[in-house]
């Protein structure tokens, strides 16, 4: 069987673990003056070294070299035993299938035997953070008190779970992310050892990718090597899922077509055909991001074909720079978003329509009343109808503070039960919320978002809301409201002047 890469390449020297200098030289001058701790705690994202350092320190405190700058030598007998992993006193244990109290007891009934073969024990607990509460109280008293020949390795991915009083009880190193540049080096020299033909910026790409991880950088040159061909960037992109395919470009084009319908029909076309949404969400993110890297003059920082780059500079001319960040920002929310229940396209429907709907600068939800809007004496363009004063109807006292109602709708949108998380997707797009009498309004960025919304079960769910939390009774409406379609208290919202203003039209006179 063919070993993997990244065990294949793992460090066996303090001088070749990447990117943790600030680790290697605590640890490596408390070996040369004999100061080794008794716990140890390795916090930082998977794949940075966590493990393989404590492999090193395992190795170090029981080389048999008698020069301590030269531990681990890899030429004693530990040293090699740890390397074929045959060292009996370097005892690794998985916190998350042994996190019960029953499994650290088995662990300080066994620490007080003495070591085997080496001088020293080394506990290495990876992902220490799944314990128990229970199994981190016993494990404690043995951090506090090991016996002389035991040292404790802590690893941990989420170091914000390991309760105070193990921290306090371990000297804490921090692993950071491996620089890009320092992982492409990396990648580059395995790849010429391994005969892997690889193009530098398909290495870059795969970079990227591992988050500044170099095991999962490793592991993905190993899985792309396994084609048998050139590694190329369309071939890595193909691969890794980044590659911008044309269902990207047809939704970039139908939201600078402003043709919603062409973009969910895309869209819907390509998960038919068995895309996962938020893997096109994601895509469709790499892609606005590029065309912000042009726009901002670092072109040189886009990872893509050639074709798919003149697409990117073709849409960076045709966009506005606020356009692309919003978008970018929209599409973003669509990828992380867990909120999809049963209909996994929902968030990315929404944020297809927020993006061809909203204007470039978005409304939110008020925070305050709006201000009467002020008469206007200048000319306004012939597609805004002019809307006179005629129209307007006797102030109606609001039932309940509008203002009450924004303060309270994340935690109402909270309040939904699981199955009802389209709801909550829907409420989090409303742009405006305004009390008429009683008549609550809700705002959205478009039509499409509206058809959502106004279906009865959903607004007797919202009313219901209203009503146990202000002991209230509300009747509901959904309007589109756009920069400049928040209308005026004294507006009536079924008349002619509401339509207007909501289909873009402003009060460019008023009559006392």
């Amino acid at each position: 069987m063919t070993q993997a890469l990244y065990r294949k390449y793992r460090p066996k020297q303090w001088d070749t673990v990447i990117g943790q200098d600030h680790v290697i030289q605590t640890l490596t001058n408390s070996i040369k003056a004999d100061r080794v701790g008794h716990a140890y705690l390795f916090a930082g994202p998977r794949g940075t070294g966590k493990t393989t350092v404590a492999r090193l320190l395992a190795k170090a405190v029981n080389c048999l070299s008698e020069d301590p700058t030269k531990r681990p030598c890899n030429e004693c007998d530990h040293c090699k035993a740890v390397n074929e992993n045959r060292f009996m006193d370097m005892i690794e244990i998985d916190a998350a299938s042994n996190n019960g109290v029953d499994d650290v007891r088995d662990l300080r009934e066994k620490i007080n035997f003495s070591p085997s073969q080496g001088k020293y024990k080394v506990y290495v607990i990876d992902e220490v953070h799944m314990l128990s509460g229970g199994a981190f109280n016993a494990l404690l008293k043995t951090l506090e008190e090991p016996p002389p020949h035991a040292i404790f390795v802590l690893a941990t991915t989420e170091i914000h779970k390991i309760p105070a009083t193990v921290l306090s009880r371990c000297q804490r190193h921090e692993f950071r992310r491996v620089p890009i540049d320092e992982i492409v080096k990396n990648l580059k020299e395995i790849a010429a050892t391994e005969n892997i033909q690889a193009d530098e910026e398909a290495l870059t790409l795969i970079a990227r990718q591992s988050a500044g991880g170099m095991r999962d950088a490793q592991s993905l040159l190993d899985q792309l090597s396994s084609t048998g061909t050139n590694i190329t960037l369309a071939l890595a992109q193909q691969v890794l899922g980044t590659a911008t395919s044309q269902t990207v470009l047809d939704v970039i084009n139908s939201v600078l077509d402003h043709q919603p319908a062409r973009g969910l029909e895309t869209i819907h076309r390509a998960l038919d055909s068995g895309a996962d949404p938020r893997s096109l969400a994601r895509q469709l993110v790499e892609y606005t991001r590029g065309l912000m890297l042009i726009q901002m003059g670092n072109a040189e920082q886009v990872e893509a074909t050639r074709e798919v780059k003149n697409q990117m500079e073709a849409h960076a001319k045709a966009f506005n720079t606020s356009d692309v960040l919003r978008m970018m920002k929209i599409f973003n929310n669509a990828a992380t978003d867990l909120r999809g229940g049963w209909q996994p396209s929902l968030s990315l429907e929404l944020a297809l329509a927020e993006v061809v709907e909203a204007p470039a600068e978005v409304a939110t939800i008020a925070a305050a009343p709006q201000p009467k809007p002020k008469p206007v004496s200048a000319p306004v363009a012939e597609s805004k109808p002019e809307v006179k004063s005629e129209a307007l109807t006797p102030e109606e006292k609001p039932a309940i503070n509008s203002n009450d109602i924004v303060k309270a709708w994340k935690p109402l949108i909270n309040a939904l039960p699981k199955a009802q998380a389209n709801l909550g997707a829907l409420m989090n797009s409303v742009r405006n919320i305004d009390v008429q009498g009683k008549t609550l309004i809700l705002g959205m960025a478009s039509d499409v978002l509206v058809e959502k919304l106004n279906k009865p079960d959903q607004i007797e769910t919202i009313q219901r809301l209203i009503k146990d939390h202000f002991h209230v009774e509300l009747s509901v409406r959904c309007v589109v409201t756009n920069a400049k379609g928040k209308l005026p208290s004294h507006v009536s919202q079924d008349g002619m002047v509401a339509a207007a203003i909501q289909h873009g039209g402003e009060i460019v006179d008023m009559d006392d």
